[in-house]
């Protein structure tokens, strides 16, 4: 253990200064890009309505999980840069984002197919859309696939900014990114054309013009963003990164089909109201997710050049570590959320569609349990051999969808879609990340359950009852003072627990070395000034 802290101290130390700038960088982008994104949700929301926002949540919903899609299969194209980056070899990086590029390309065309395909069975028989709207369905989902083609094609350009840890462009092109949503949503409000038409076909155009950006920036700026397949072509590399990328596509395929499989048995059972519900849930449990996601985006390099250094305890444990900070962060902001959802979507939206509480607290439940191994998994990846745990994870991901239409066909309520997915997602795909983390990796269950499972569990239990005294115990009324008293003791409950009981003595002294290292640049800073 002290090993591992010695190692972040370290790290700290050489790299305090960029550490500081990109989490400076993360978070202003998240409280900008919060605000806007749901001032934006609202403005939509009013101007489309419940029925239409649920069909761009059914129809065009892919796209806003593309960022997710994205992301997943970045992560097998960074893991090999960030890998030989650990091994200082520079060539071998050129090799990877060449034989990246040609991958990606060929799989652009594939998904862009595939969709064509899926798209002729949507509207024939399975989506429940009313007639008068089948067109403006149609053109969003037409508009889908070319924004799906061209985000797959930039895949190794956003693995060459998370292997540089380049935090400062996210910010700015996130930044850049909400306010072109927001440009959409007065669009939106004010045109005399179909609204749902002119949300969907802009929408999907700005994932065009934010990826065209990367490009150009990643060609001048990173000298292994060459295109040259001839010189840097190795075939031995294209099968590793093939059979890698094949089965992480997998398990990321797999997941995305999950959620908007869900979501379309929803529609054919429900209608598209609850889609709304289901897509404003979602919406809200995002911006609450990038609290963690930015700790996470740091790491995850570093948990691939620990391993391609040769120092697996350290990456190991350096996972556990991530894992629980990760939920930490997550329920720290998510802990008042839970308790004062229904006031809080009532101050936010107005007009609140039915069984959104409902939905927002199981996807906020759904993951903080899924932080708990969110780590483990960039550790198998890491080590390189994923065949039989993607697969497993795999069916994990698709399982829900069978025994949702069973449920459904049973007449089961809405939020049963939670229940099975959390318990074939989460219970049973947790069991499989674990296994394979102990098998491949070697990490001790033991270790696992006492580092993070069990701090977790308390804080968590521990924080929401008595953070819940207002409501339930007092019986206050749902008020902005009720939500404000709720926060206060939320966070300070939350604040007391962590420093107690939810770190360990090593990692109190750590973070107290960190804290003085980052005071020291700070006075230095002044000082200058």
């Amino acid at each position: 253990m002290q090993s591992l802290f010695i190692f972040f101290l370290n790290f700290m130390s050489s790299t305090a200064n960029r550490v500081i700038k990109n989490t400076g960088y993360l978070y202003a982008k998240m409280g900008i890009t919060m605000f806007i994104s749901l001032y934006t949700t609202r403005l939509i929301l009013n101007s489309l309505g419940a029925s239409d926002f649920g069909i761009f949540n059914i129809v065009g919903g892919a796209i806003a999980m593309l960022g997710f899609l994205n992301a997943a299969m970045a992560s097998a194209t960074q893991r090999f840069m960030s890998y030989s980056e650990g091994e200082g070899n520079k060539e071998k990086q050129k090799s990877i984002f060449n034989v990246s590029f040609v991958l990606h390309l060929g799989i652009s065309f594939v998904v862009g197919i595939a969709l064509l395909i899926a798209g002729y069975f949507f509207f024939n028989g399975i989506l429940n859309i009313p007639a008068d709207r089948v067109f403006a369905a149609k053109v969003v989902y037409g508009s889908l696939i070319v924004s799906t083609m061209f985000t797959v094609m930039t895949v190794p350009y956003d693995a060459a900014m998370n292997a540089h840890e380049n935090m400062k462009y996210y910010a700015i092109v996130g930044i850049f990114e909400s306010f072109l949503k927001l440009a959409v949503a007065f669009a939106c409000v004010y045109t005399t054309f179909d609204k749902l038409i002119v949300y969907g076909s802009l929408m999907a155009c700005i994932p065009l013009i934010t990826l065209t950006i990367m490009r150009v920036y990643c060609h001048r700026h990173y000298e292994e963003c060459v295109i040259v397949p001839r010189r840097y072509w190795n075939k031995g590399l294209m099968r590793e990164m093939t059979s890698f990328a094949g089965w992480g596509f997998l398990g990321s395929i797999s997941s995305l089909l999950s959620n908007y499989g869900n979501g379309i048995v929803l529609n054919h059972f429900w209608g598209t109201t609850l889609n709304a519900a289901q897509g404003i849930g979602n919406q809200l449990n995002g911006q609450l997710m990038t609290f963690s996601n930015n700790m996470i985006k740091a790491i995850n390099p570093v948990i691939a050049k620990t391993e391609g250094e040769g120092k697996r305890e350290i990456m190991l444990k350096a996972s556990c570590l991530g894992c629980k900070y990760s939920f930490y962060l997550l329920a720290f902001f998510g802990i008042p959320f839970i308790i004062e959802t229904p006031y809080i979507l009532k101050l936010w939206l107005h007009n609140v569609p039915e069984w959104t509480v409902t939905f927002f607290r199981f996807e906020l439940l759904r993951s903080l349990l899924g932080q708990l191994i969110v780590v483990l998994q960039r550790a198998i990846d890491a080590e390189g051999h994923i065949k039989n745990y993607s697969i497993l994870r795999s069916l994990s991901y698709f399982l829900p969808f069978p025994l949702l239409i069973v449920a459904f066909s049973f007449q089961a309520s809405p939020s049963w879609m939670y229940i099975i997915w959390i318990f074939c997602s989460n219970i049973l795909g947790g069991g499989i990340v674990l296994y394979y983390c102990k098998k491949n990796c070697g990490l001790s269950i033991k270790y696992y359950m006492s580092e993070v499972i069990h701090p977790c569990f308390i804080l968590f239990t521990v924080c929401i009852l008595v953070s819940s005294i207002p409501s339930y115990i007092i019986l206050m009324e749902s008020s902005f003072i009720r939500l404000m008293i709720t926060c206060i003791i939320s966070t300070g409950t939350f604040i007391t627990l962590f420093f107690l009981y939810g770190i360990s003595k090593e990692e109190r002294l750590a973070i107290k070395n960190i804290l003085k290292k980052l005071l020291k640049i700070d006075d230095k800073h002044t000082y200058r000034q």
